[in-house]
């Protein structure tokens, strides 16, 4: 495996091959489990989410990882610099979801013209995972999105985490409750030096904190309206 590793990330394609590596990977757990079909635009709706943050990272200037998958886990791409403000971050937090979101709107409208109830369920699928992305705490993005406005509004994502992991108990929800204490122990509890990092760092315009508030919230609604709405037609069938 380590042989394997190096060869990925060893000379110049070395981000594509790692990407590409991974997506293939992916792919072929998912067909285990969902057929081939399936498997493959999953994977294209992660892949065209994470390519969102990466062109967005790029765009302000900041070293960058390429995509990486890993199956039932999803796909990340690794900063390899600090945003040095929210507002930057909170501008290539929001390029994920908006970028998966406008790919799994195409592929809705393509299973409508289509009829096909494949293509349907991947916008489905599309949908959803971009409105899980958005829950208010980090490390998600709407986590990142919504610093902008104010950290304690992670504390908005703790009963979400709570509500869904009743519902629907999962492994990678306490993965994500686990990365997430940090964060939201900091936003309770700041110690004096955070204090004094987070004058600057979270230092924002009145006009950005309203338009990234406004974007974070009607993204929220039309992806929570597409979802219920495919998965009342999904059930019908």
């Amino acid at each position: 495996m380590k042989l394997l590793l190096a060869l990925l990330t060893a000379g110049k394609f070395g981000k594509l091959l790692l990407t590409c590596g991974s997506m293939i990977i992916s792919m072929v757990v998912y067909s285990w489990i969902f057929g081939w079909p399936y498997a493959v635009g999953f994977v294209l709706l992660l892949l065209f989410h994470e390519l969102g943050h990466y062109v967005a990272a790029r765009q302000r200037g900041l070293d960058v990882g390429a995509p990486t998958f890993i199956p039932f886990v999803g796909a990340w791409i690794q900063l390899k610099e600090t945003p040095m403000d929210v507002e930057t971050e909170a501008y290539i937090g929001f390029a994920g979801p908006i970028a998966g979101s406008a790919a799994a709107l195409a592929v809705y409208f393509v299973a409508r013209e289509q009829s096909s109830h494949l293509l349907m369920a991947l916008a489905y699928s599309g949908f959803m995972l971009n409105l899980f992305n958005l829950i208010p705490v980090s490390p998600l993005d709407g986590g990142r999105i919504t610093a902008i406005i104010s950290p304690k509004v992670w504390l908005l994502g703790v009963p979400i985490l709570i509500g869904l992991f009743i519902y629907s108990p999962s492994p990678m929800l306490i993965l994500i409750a686990v990365l997430a204490y940090p964060q939201i122990k900091q936003a309770l509890w700041p110690s004096a030096e955070q204090i004094a990092a987070g004058e600057h760092y979270y230092k924002a315009s009145i006009n950005d904190r309203i338009n990234y508030g406004l974007l974070y919230l009607g993204l929220v609604v039309f992806l929570s309206l597409m979802t219920y709405g495919l998965h009342q037609q999904l059930g019908s069938i």
